[in-house]
């Protein structure tokens, strides 16, 4: 990727009227792509990718469109009035035309399945040489197609049938949505799980603001240009809050623009995997109204930095990581409270098959972390076995007057984050370890009491909606909870500025420096 633009003809959907019918079309999340990497880790199972040329033009028209053909035409048709058939680039409703017209050939043809809850990703029942029972899976983002087997060619050569191929290149995926996509065998094992990267897709961006800055006269360091500051993405002790307070001057139109694109840019490395910057991006996003020039500046400095430390690997470890489970209290009885409350399940799952996972959240909050709102900032890691799956670095919508009412309301974001994974995984038929095998892990040993002895009241009522739905999630045996000390919670990452040697510490399990 080098963010340059491709010539396409295309409609100018802006003219037409808007069509009655639904136009909106989404895609499969992220997440999911995660989820499926790790799930081929897991069950053995190898990956091909392929990417659909021209994809909307396979579709049909859903709109009435005319127009007098031009020179593009050709000279014999130039000047007579045409009527479109095909989903043209650009009409409005092209992207749900092409989305239905695959999906029914995904359905028809390939025999898939698709999920209850990301209607992007499909499964099918299938079994390997050795009669083991799994799923074949299949990814769809517009037109990059993943598929999930132990025999992915098949799948590709059905799709090459009917639709076009770009380059007619179909085989193990080396990049995937800005991303690049590696084997990787994790140290002291004989695993090969895949990783994910976004060097290129880095290398592009910094390349693109050292491009900005030479327009402008200026070169690409910070202002110290010392090598403490490659060291951190954000100089120690930075406060965006006090640049808002008119410290420094307001951006102009142009260089308001640019900053809003930086952020943007920043914010897909990390959803990439380049969660080492995560909480710069997060504190510096709550600009992107109403910035100041020292915001711009200092979001140069996360490019500085993403220029000297290029190499970030996550890496989708299926194995079980080593914890100390001690900490959980088996014997909670939560009957007396909450009645015979369990999990909900949607209808029409399917069978779980393959190998089972388990989930592991770290939580945490920086309490009163905005000197000028007092509003604290909340970090969540969310792990499929050892594997990433999400990460959230945010500041909480309401300001607390104290640490455990922070810490409180990052349980209770961890629990819907818990919640919404499992009904991630339980739609395409993996399986997970019992119904208690979800680890949330917090520092604040008040809210680890209240999660974790049912017999724990609460003194501040102002939480009580937070309190009641966080118990009630440990009673129906989604989540169980366990204290973690600051020095070894992950989260700890998310929520406060840390150094560079303070974050290998932390993340050097979930990040590879090579």
């Amino acid at each position: 990727m080098d963010f340059r633009c491709k010539a396409h003809f295309v409609a100018n959907g802006s003219t037409t009227d808007k069509p009655s019918a639904l136009t909106y079309s989404s895609v499969v999340s992220w997440d999911n792509v995660q989820i499926v990497l790790l799930v081929a880790a897991l069950n053995d199972l190898d990956i091909f990718a392929c990417a659909i040329g021209n994809a909307y033009l396979n579709a049909p028209c859903k709109e009435r469109i005319w127009f007098i053909a031009g020179h593009e035409c050709g000279h014999e048709m130039k000047g007579r009035v045409m009527k479109l058939i095909g989903a043209l680039y650009g009409l409005k409703s092209s992207g749900a035309s092409w989305r239905k017209m695959f999906k029914d050939f995904i359905v028809t043809y390939l025999k898939l399945t698709p999920s209850r809850v990301d209607g992007y990703m499909y499964y099918r029942k299938a079994s390997k040489p050795d009669g083991t029972p799994y799923y074949e899976l299949l990814l769809v983002y517009v037109d990059d197609v993943l598929a999930i087997s132990h025999d992915p060619k098949k799948i590709m050569e059905t799709i090459e049938k009917r639709f076009e191929i770009k380059n007619d290149e179909y085989g193990p995926p080396t990049a995937y949505l800005g991303g690049e996509l590696e084997r990787f065998t994790i140290p002291g094992t004989n695993e090969s799980p895949w990783s994910l990267l976004s060097t290129q897709y880095e290398k592009a961006a910094v390349a693109n603001v050292e491009t900005m800055l030479k327009e402008e006269g200026r070169e690409f360091k910070t202002e110290s240009g010392g090598k403490a500051q490659r060291r951190n993405p954000i100089p120690s002790g930075y406060k965006p809050e006090l640049d808002w307070l008119d410290t420094t001057e307001e951006c102009d139109p142009e260089h308001h623009s640019r900053f809003q694109q930086l952020i943007g840019i920043l914010r897909w490395a990390v959803e990439l995997g380049r969660i080492d910057i995560h909480i710069e991006v997060a504190i510096m996003s709550q600009y992107s109204a109403n910035h100041r020039v020292g915001h711009l500046e200092t979001v140069y400095c996360i490019f500085h930095y993403l220029k000297h430390n290029p190499l970030k690997r996550l890496v989708m470890d299926p194995a079980t990581p080593a914890i100390d489970r001690d900490g959980f209290n088996k014997t909670a009885n939560w009957a007396e409270f909450y009645g015979d409350v369990v999990e909900e399940h949607p209808p029409g799952m399917p069978e779980p098959l393959g190998k089972s996972v388990e989930l592991f959240a770290f939580c945490d909050s920086d309490h009163a972390s905005n000197v000028v709102t007092r509003r604290s900032h909340s970090g969540i890691f969310l792990l499929a076995q050892s594997a990433l799956i999400r990460s959230l670095s945010k500041t909480q919508n309401t300001v607390d007057s104290s640490t455990y009412g922070a810490e409180l309301v990052a349980m209770r974001i961890a629990r819907d984050m818990i919640v919404e994974l499992r009904l991630k995984l339980k739609p395409i038929g993996v399986p997970m370890v019992g119904p208690a095998n979800v680890f949330c892990f917090c520092n604040n040993q008040g809210v680890v009491k209240i999660t974790s002895i049912p017999k724990s009241t609460l003194s501040k009522k102002h939480n009580s909606v937070t309190y009641h739905i966080v118990r009630e999630a440990a009673a129906a045996g989604i989540l169980r909870v366990a204290k973690e000390d600051t020095a070894s919670n992950l989260a700890d990452a998310l929520t406060k500025l840390q150094t560079l040697d303070r974050k290998r510490e932390l993340l050097g399990n979930l990040l590879y420096d090579y």
